[in-house]
């Protein structure tokens, strides 16, 4: 092993200062002695190991770099896998990247731990870069195949002439085939003499395909058929595993077998060939029947369909453990059908179908189901975010519960498992819809534009706003939707709150948010910003505006001003009065029409763009869109504005001449019909002719004009089409129809509003209804034919639904009315919509009403007239709620409207309770009537009741009491907490060590307060008690409290203070960089040091203060380092006296001797002791020229 010189720090010294001729001459006879002893230089600086195949390394083998390092070998592979188009499960090229497919990668990528890279040939197939471990890779490529390659491909051959017939006549038959099967089917082209057809498609479509291809090419085989029918059950006993049976028997007979797939539910088995292989195959196939029917049993099981897979087990447990038992029966569950059918050996079947008929009866014994009806639009709120809500009331009640997805569009929901876990999930469900339903969602139409302002930097605005409306739940759309509707869900009262603040924030914003832009030549920018940014500085301040230019290396000469409106405007005057001081510039207005501006701008400006950078850079600017404005001003230079002028005249006519427009005119009333629902109608118009027609908005004067564009033909093909239709419309018809007279009523009510939406949605048919109080049926249609004729049908739709009206009554007490009605009508505006029913309130019974005199009676009559006492089973007038529609719709809206009345509940809750229940200023009381929605009536306080009312509706009031019976329990135990949290107890402390057992910035007492939750409080300066420490808090803990200051206290008063005199000359070193060397000293010892301060009388006396011991220990290491720093001073100061001064004459000492520094024996510099050749072309190698290897004492070169 190598040896390496170790150097004391007393030889390093000597080495460094150099030897005195004294010390280097007493050296002299062991000089040699200590050259032996010097290490050697490779012994120092071992060399690097060789290559093998040089004879160094051979020969230093054992060498301390020769150590060989293994070679470590990747566990990393990689492998790409390829889906074609027709078998990827996920075809939708936008999204690719994101979407479902790229769920299931992450989800594959998370399950087996290997990394996927997608990309996708130009035939749109699928490549997967799979990496990762081995193991990782096959799991990776396993999930690969079962959930991203669905489809798959197979081949049938059969004979050429065959091949028409599947095609059939015109290609009928293929196209029927393939649409039956879900299959794509490619069949060799007639000069392609291969026989193989290939197929496509789902495993299920594949068999299918198959099957039917080879009984259409059995039929024509002009060899014999026979078909023989046999039990499906029988079938896999003949086709045998993997089909090796019946490919058995193709081979021993000859013939051609044919065994419809499972998935085709046919019984027929075809067999073709020759007569002799015929008829073999065909005694083959029923021996193997008769032999199976003989021992083979089919059975069933009855249970219900929703029990299927509690039978089968997670995972098939179940259903694993009857199938080991006996493997030869095969149990069959059948979707939607309450039973089980059981197929095997006859002894077999009886004991499995024991074992499940027991299992069913256990399930049926201890399981139930439910189901509700709950509005789709409610399903997610149900599920909640990540599944949150719906897995807490599956893991709470131990049930299972199906939403159905939204592409069933179905609102029932099934609830299973035990029976009381079901009607409670059931009720936790319904009440959680019940109260979504009293929800309500808003949505505000906000620019796009301003929404990252609204939501703030880090959600920090946005968070304000949640803060002020936290039962308010706001959705702000993706950035990538390009969507200006946020979504407000809330309490009513909450959403309108929030809108009303939202909307003026936004109104702030759109306030201050005015932009325009000033075409400025750049060559003016510099003086308009100043010097020193001095004019734009102004500008902005005064303005009140924000002002941005572009930047010096941009070609843009746009400067773009920011604000409130007239702010802008006022900027933007005083920089365009900056650049006409500066040059002579004109502007000139030129018209051209508004509908070419836009193909004049050209595509992203391309055109007009073009034309300024022609003529010196002048402005040109169009009047913004829709404006109908034809004045276009260019400003510039008068030579160049000319110039511009023009080309952009020239162009204009250029584009008149190319495009096409043509103008017609249609009564307003026309247009809805004319564009049809949807925009259905001119859609067709529009595709068939190509030219683009654009109806008047409702801001234009001229409402008829209908605008054509598009090429010549194009448009004289649509005006054609169109003004066709606008003759039929304008060839007005008169017809009649019969109305029932009392229908007139609901057509005429509400100032005509259901004749109006008939005119408005069917080319403005009017339609005329016989005067009030004639009895006449006859009702007048007129306009347009094809107008009249829907209108009619629309109308008849409606009497129909009228005629299957029923009235019905349903009697609530009025004081209930408003309640049921709900804020602003908003209750049973719903029911009506939902119901489709019209729902008519009595009016209010007058309370207040004086009774009327009674009559006079004349032997025992009133007025002659016998007077009926009212019957008290007959309901007032006042609580009679009417209701009119079809009969089941009224029955449904009464069972509302009876859900909607309220119900009064009390609940005991102790007097001195109320007011904590009730809150600063009703917060508390307020917020649980928010949140259980009913209505809560603590008694006043003089009546000193323990009762307290909570009214709503039932579904509610449940909830409410549990609620309000959990705050009472709450506060409850906060007032025990405080009673046992009030303890206190005072500790009698020397006011001079009140500073110790405080801390510096009370450390000290901050962490005793938190180390033990107790509130610690010190006299103040006025008080009287100076040595008095309270604390409060639970007993132990200020038990504990005062426990620990006394031990601070006893430690304090254990402790001595002793003055020591260490020279100040020290005292910057003890104390070290940023008191780093006395933190340390008071740390190790426990003590606290103090040093005089500076003009102190004794500038040497340092305080030591502490416990006895720990202060001898301290003193006795202050005066250890005060001796050591103390010989340092010394010396330097020895030093400094003689030091040479600068210019000075020969100093005092003898000059040293030259530092020898660290040596070492047969180092390379040492080797060469002659001087270099310098006509060696080894030493001195010539350019170009070849030049031998040479050894160097470094070693060989390394490239």
């Amino acid at each position: 092993m190598s040896s390496v010189a170790v150097l004391t720090q007393e030889s390093f010294n000597e080495h460094r200062s150099g030897l005195l001729p004294e010390q280097a001459g007493v050296a002299g006879p062991s000089s040699a002695e200590d050259e032996d002893a010097l290490p050697t230089y490779k012994e120092a600086f071992p060399p690097l190991p060789e290559k093998a195949s040089s004879p160094e390394g051979s020969q230093e083998a054992n060498n301390a770099w020769t150590t060989k390092i293994r070679p470590l070998k990747s566990s990393i592979i990689t492998q790409v896998f390829h889906v074609p188009l027709e078998e990827r499960k996920y075809k939708d090229i936008n999204q690719f990247g994101e979407g479902d497919q790229a769920k299931v990668c992450v989800d594959i990528m998370h399950k087996t731990g290997a990394h996927l890279e997608l990309s996708m040939a130009k035939d749109q197939g699928l490549s997967i870069m799979v990496s990762g471990k081995l193991d990782a890779v096959m799991k990776a490529r396993k999930e690969i195949v079962s959930r991203l390659q669905t489809q798959a491909s197979a081949t049938v051959a059969i004979p050429k002439e065959h091949h028409r017939f599947v095609i059939g006549k015109n290609g009928e038959k293929l196209q029927e085939l393939e649409l039956k099967t879900a299959t794509k089917i490619q069949i060799p082209r007639p000069d392609d003499p291969s026989n193989l057809i290939k197929i496509s498609g789902t495993k299920e479509g594949l068999e299918k395909a198959k099957h039917e291809i080879l009984l259409i090419s059995a039929e024509q085989d002009k060899r014999a058929v026979e078909r023989v029918n046999i039990d499906k059950v029988y079938h896999p006993f003949i086709t045998g595993a993997y089909n090796k049976l019946v490919t058995e028997m193709m081979q021993e007979t000859g013939a051609r077998i044919n065994v419809p797939p499972p998935s085709v539910n046919k019984t027929e088995i075809v067999i073709t060939g020759e007569k002799e292989q015929v008829a073999l195959a065909v005694a083959m196939i029923k021996k193997i029947y008769e032999e199976k029917a003989n021992s083979y049993t089919v059975s069933s099981v009855s249970a219900p369909s929703w029990l299927h897979r509690f039978i089968i087990g997670k995972k098939g447990q179940n259903l694993a453990k009857i199938t080991q038992q006996m493997p030869k029966v095969h149990i069959e569950f059948t979707e939607g059908e309450d039973k089980i059918t059981l197929e095997g050996p006859t002894k077999d079947i009886q004991m499995v179908q024991t074992q499940i008929e027991a299992i069913v009866s256990d399930l049926v014994s201890r399981m139930d189901y439910a189901e509700i009806s709950v509005d789709p639009k409610f399903h997610r709120h149900l599920i909640g975010k990540g599944g949150a809500n719906i897995n807490r009331i599956k893991d709470q009640h131990k049930v299972s519960v199906r939403i159905p997805p939204d592409n069933e569009k179905s609102n029932l929901i099934r609830i299973e498992g035990d029976p009381q876990g079901v009607q409670e999930a059931k009720k936790e469900l319904l009440e959680l819809a019940s109260r979504m339903e009293n929800e309500r969602t808003k949505d505000m139409i906000i620019e796009q534009r301003f929404h990252r302002a609204i939501i703030g930097q880090k959600g920090e605005k946005i968070k304000e706003v949640r803060d002020k409306f936290p039962e308010v739940v706001i959705n702000f759309p993706d950035p990538s939707q390009k969507s200006d509707i946020v979504q407000l869900r809330g309490p009513r009262t909450e959403v309108e709150k929030c809108t009303k603040f939202m909307q003026k924030m936004v109104a702030e914003m759109v306030e201050n948010s005015y932009s325009v832009s000033v075409p400025i030549f750049k060559q003016f920018h510099k003086n308009i910003i100043g010097k020193g940014g001095a004019n734009i500085k102004k500008i902005r301040e005064e303005t009140n505006t924000k002002i941005d230019l572009p930047a010096e290396n941009s070609n843009s000469e746009m400067i773009i001003i920011t604000g409130k409106k007239a702010n802008c405007e006022a900027a933007r005057n005083r920089i365009l009065a900056i650049q006409k001081e500066l040059a002579n510039i004109t502007e000139l207005e030129v018209s051209i029409p508004s509908k070419l501006h836009n193909s004049l701008i050209g595509s992203k400006g391309r055109f007009v763009r073009s034309i300024m950078e022609e003529c010196g850079g002048v402005h040109i600017h169009f009047p913004t869109e829709g404006s109908g404005i034809d004045a276009v001003t260019i400003r510039g230079p008068a030579e160049e504005v000319e110039k511009a002028k023009k080309q952009l005249l020239s162009l204009a006519e250029e584009k008149q001449t190319k495009s096409h427009t043509a103008e017609l005119r249609a009564k307003p009333e026309y247009h809805k019909f004319l564009i049809g629902k949807g925009g259905g109608n001119i859609r067709k118009v529009r595709d068939s002719t190509g030219a683009r027609i654009i109806f008047p908005t409702p801001e234009d004067k001229d409402q008829e004009l209908i605008t054509v564009i598009g090429t010549e033909e194009a448009v004289a093909e649509a005006q054609k089409e169109l003004e066709a239709l606008i003759k039929s419309l304008d060839n007005v018809v008169e017809d009649v129809m019969t109305v029932d007279p009392k229908h007139h009523r609901y057509f005429v009510a509400r100032r005509g509003q259901v004749l109006r939406d008939i005119a408005d949605e069917y080319g403005g048919v009017m339609v005329s209804f016989p005067r009030t109080g004639s009895q006449s049926d006859r009702v007048t249609l007129k306009g347009a034919k094809d107008c009249v004729e829907a209108a009619k049908k629309r109308m008849q739709e409606i009497i129909e639904d009228l005629d299957a009206q029923v009235t019905m009554e349903c009697v609530i007490p009025q004081k209930f009315h408003r309640s049921i009605m709900g804020p602003k009508g908003s209750r049973i505006q719903q029911i009506t919509k939902d119901h489709n029913v019209q729902i008519k309130f009595p009016e209010r019974e007058d309370l207040q009403a004086p009774p009327a005199e009674a009559p006079v009676q004349e032997n025992g009559e009133a007025n002659g007239e016998i007077k009926e006492p009212v019957d008290p089973t007959v309901p007032k007038k006042c609580d009679v709620i009417v209701l009119s529609g079809r009969k089941e719709k009224c029955e449904a809206a009464i069972e509302a409207l009876k859900a909607l009345v309220p119900v009064t509940i009390e609940v005991e809750v102790p007097f001195e309770l109320h007011r904590y229940i009730i809150g600063q200023k009703g917060s508390g009381i307020r917020k649980m009537m928010d949140e259980f929605e009913v209505n809560i009536q603590v008694p006043a306080p003089d009546l000193q009741s323990d009762i307290i009312s909570i009214t709503g509706l039932s579904t509610h009031l449940d909830r409410a009491k549990e609620g309000l019976l959990e705050r009472v329990k709450e506060l409850q135990a906060e007032q025990e907490d405080r009673a046992l949290r009030s303890f206190k107890l005072t500790i009698t402390v020397d006011p001079k060590y009140h500073p110790k057992i405080i801390g510096r910035k009370g450390a000290i007492i901050t962490q005793i307060r938190t180390e033990h939750d107790v509130n610690i409080q010190f006299p103040e300066k006025n008080d009287e008690n100076q040595d008095q420490i309270t604390i409060t808090g639970y007993e132990q803990n200020a038990t504990a409290a005062r426990d620990a200051i006394q031990a601070i206290v006893d430690e304090l008063e254990e402790m001595i203070s002793e003055d020591i005199t260490l020279d100040s000359r020290v005292h910057a070193r003890i104390i070290g960089a940023r008191g780093k060397g006395i933190r340390k000293i008071m740390d190790e010892f426990k003590i606290d040091l103090r040093f005089p301060q500076s003009g102190a009388a004794d500038p040497n006396l340092v305080t030591v203060t502490g416990r006895p011991e720990q202060v001898d220990e301290a003193i006795d290491h202050l005066l250890n380092l005060e001796e050591e720093y103390m010989a340092d001073v010394v010396e330097n100061e020895a030093k400094m006296a003689h030091m040479k001064p600068f210019g000075g004459g020969a100093t005092a000492e003898e000059p040293r001797g030259p530092s020898k520094g660290f040596v070492v024996r047969e180092a390379p510099w040492t080797t060469n002791e002659k001087a270099p050749d310098m006509s060696s072309s080894e030493d001195f190698p010539s350019f170009g020229a070849p030049v031998a290897t040479k050894a160097s004492p470094w070693g060989p070169k390394r490239f």
